[in-house]
């Protein structure tokens, strides 16, 4: 038999709260009340389940009388204890408060197992929004509740009643000695609702880091997909709800509050934590970073409720698990970012891209920036205090500006543009690979305005800024201008300085025939050129037009006698009217290699033909 009270010196005879027909009062009282409800159910051996439950809807008035009556037992035993711990009375007493226990217990079961509804996550979570804390019993008849009450949702109003019911149960055993009895069945309850709860959302158990290491990457990616969807309404419904109930149920006292959320909800936590961290521990390589990443931010963006929820000294593994986990996917992002520009200096790719369009190492090193750049928030983080480490100092014109809100300082904006000059630097060397000049500067242009283009349509311009922005475009335009001055230079040279002066006809036959040489040869060769981008081919090809169509023109025009220019014809020395020029250049840079070509025969129309 469990005595709960230790025996005190017997107060004076004048102090004493009980007198002995009161207290007698109290245990006849107590006895009515308990033996009435063990009446029912008398069978140790009847389902916790299958009870007439004191806390029902029709029994309100009673379950008020029947903790009341508990009360008053304990009031009557602390009594008795002080004056003799061995009276019958006492006995009597304890017997009862036994019996008051055991239905305790079995209703605290029922009411968990047969409220699940009431007692979900979500349910308590969205309780708790709403109304901070439950302070009210949900035995209370005020007209001020009756009225409050019209107001709440029903499940909400429900779960309210369920919660106040568990906590005027926990009180009541925790009161009377039980609280080892109460602690068992919360737990044992609780525990497979949060695990169920984890399970339907899809967390795994039992997924150490040897299962993950020898996954292929498709099968962990899936995993983490399924990972990614559960983690914020594990923590925000599951863990945030649970840790609300044992606060609001075992509000009388912070040791079992703490050791029944800690027995709930720990195991699923670390389990729910530990993945990310094991992820991290596998092998590092580029198509991994962007999932990397969605774990960081995951959890770095859910840190403040795991810091909140898991508050508990006992619970600390858990918040260092999620640390740990931080720490173990910011060094493989690190590493990888390490790794990614690493493969960039070493892409040892002799081939040429046909035309000088754009290179491959373009495409894939510019996509892969710009979806670092979607992480900037949670790069920021990790390369705050990782300093980039060069062997020679940044040049002031790629990251400096005379206005300093616009130079490139933040460590991921200086890291991602670093990135960006690793490739263009990589890219000139591929450009010397290209036999004629001329297609080597239109290489370097077409790649450097997908590398602008890329910027632009990203969230890499928030990071690096119009006056990066502006300074790449000059240079495309630069590489445009030696593109036009290295293909096109014979041609230029072939023209006369003044179109319109008077030559002798042998000078003027002479530039006819360079001219037809060397814009027949710059024709032929760059028909398979290629500018990708639409606007810069328009461009140049509109800056050709301007130096070579007005020039021409003129001199075209100057000596277009009828008599020499027949004489011309027939010796096809006069191959291309200036409209006929304009349609050749037209077809330039498209990368077809067969738009156009040019008629070695002489005809009256200009020799063209298609």
């Amino acid at each position: 038999m469990r005595t709960i009270f230790s025996k005190s010196p017997s107060p004076p005879t004048h102090h004493h709260t009980f007198t002995e027909s009161l207290i007698e009062e109290n245990i006849e009282a107590a006895e009515l009340s308990i033996t009435k409800w063990d009446s029912l159910h008398g069978d140790d051996h009847v389902s916790y389940c299958n009870i007439a439950s004191v806390f029902s809807e029709n029994n309100r008035d009673e379950a008020k009388q029947y903790l009341s009556s508990i009360k008053g037992l304990q009031k009557a035993m602390r009594y008795l204890a002080s004056l003799e711990s061995t009276s019958d009375k006492l006995v009597r007493a304890q017997t009862l408060m036994q019996t008051a226990m055991k239905r305790l217990e079995r209703e605290l079961y029922q009411i968990l197992k047969s409220n699940r509804n009431y007692l979900d996550p979500e349910s308590v979570s969205n309780h708790s929004s709403s109304r901070p804390s439950v302070s009210r019993s949900s035995f209370s008849d005020s007209e001020e509740d009756e009225s409050e009450n019209d107001s709440i949702p029903e499940v909400e109003r429900g779960s309210s009643a369920v919660i106040a019911d568990l906590r005027a149960i926990a009180e009541a055993m925790i009161s009377a000695g039980y609280a080892k009895e109460c602690f068992k069945i919360y737990r044992t309850i609780r525990k497979s609702i949060v695990d169920e709860a984890l399970y339907n959302l899809g967390v795994e158990r039992n997924l150490g880091f040897q299962q993950i290491q020898k996954m292929e990457w498709e099968t962990l990616e899936v995993k983490i997909k399924y990972w990614l969807n559960a983690v914020k309404g594990a923590v925000k419904t599951v863990f945030y709800g649970e840790r609300l109930l044992c606060d609001q149920v075992f509000a009388i006292s912070s040791s079992i509050r703490e050791s029944c959320f800690t027995d709930v909800s720990k195991e699923g936590a670390l389990a729910l934590f530990g993945f990310p961290e094991n992820v991290a521990k596998c092998k590092k390589t580029p198509e991994k970073m962007f999932r990397i990443l969605d774990l960081y931010e995951a959890v770095s963006d859910l840190w403040p409720e795991i810091e909140s929820i898991f508050s508990f000294e006992s619970t600390s593994t858990v918040r260092s698990t999620a640390v740990n986990s931080l720490i173990r996917l910011s060094d493989a992002v690190r590493t990888m970012l390490t790794d990614f520009e690493m493969a960039i200096q070493k892409h040892s790719s002799k081939t040429t891209v046909p035309g000088g369009g754009i290179h491959p190492l373009t495409r894939y090193v510019m996509n892969y920036i710009s979806f670092l750049a979607d992480y900037s928030g949670v790069l920021s983080d990790i390369v705050a205090d990782w300093p980039l480490q060069i062997s020679s100092p940044l040049p002031e014109s790629y990251f400096g500006s005379p206005d300093k809100e616009e130079s490139i300082s933040s460590p991921i904006s200086v890291r991602l543009a670093w990135l960006i000059l690793v490739m263009l630097c990589k890219l000139d060397g591929k450009a010397e690979m290209y036999k004629d000049v001329a297609l080597s500067y239109l290489f370097l242009a077409n790649n450097l305005q997908y590398v602008v283009n890329k910027v632009r349509q990203s969230n890499l311009k928030l990071l690096l800024g119009d006056n990066w922005v502006t300074k790449h475009e000059q240079k495309v335009r630069k590489y445009a201008a030696n593109y036009e001055r290295m293909g096109w230079s014979k041609v230029f040279a072939s023209l006369p300085e003044n179109p319109t002066a008077e030559i002798p006809v042998d000078q003027v036959i002479e530039h006819f025939r360079k001219f037809n040489s060397a814009f027949e040869e710059a024709y032929k060769k760059q028909t398979s050129w290629v500018v990708t981008d639409p606007k810069l081919r328009d461009e140049i090809k509109l800056s050709l037009a301007r130096r070579i169509g007005p020039i021409y023109k003129e001199f075209f025009d100057k000596y277009g006698g009828v008599q020499l220019m027949k004489e011309m014809w027939a010796e096809s020395l006069v191959r291309y009217t200036p409209d006929d020029l304009g349609n050749y250049c037209s077809d330039l840079l498209f990368g077809s290699g067969s738009s156009g070509s040019i008629s070695s025969s002489s005809s009256q129309g200009g020799g063209y033909s298609r």
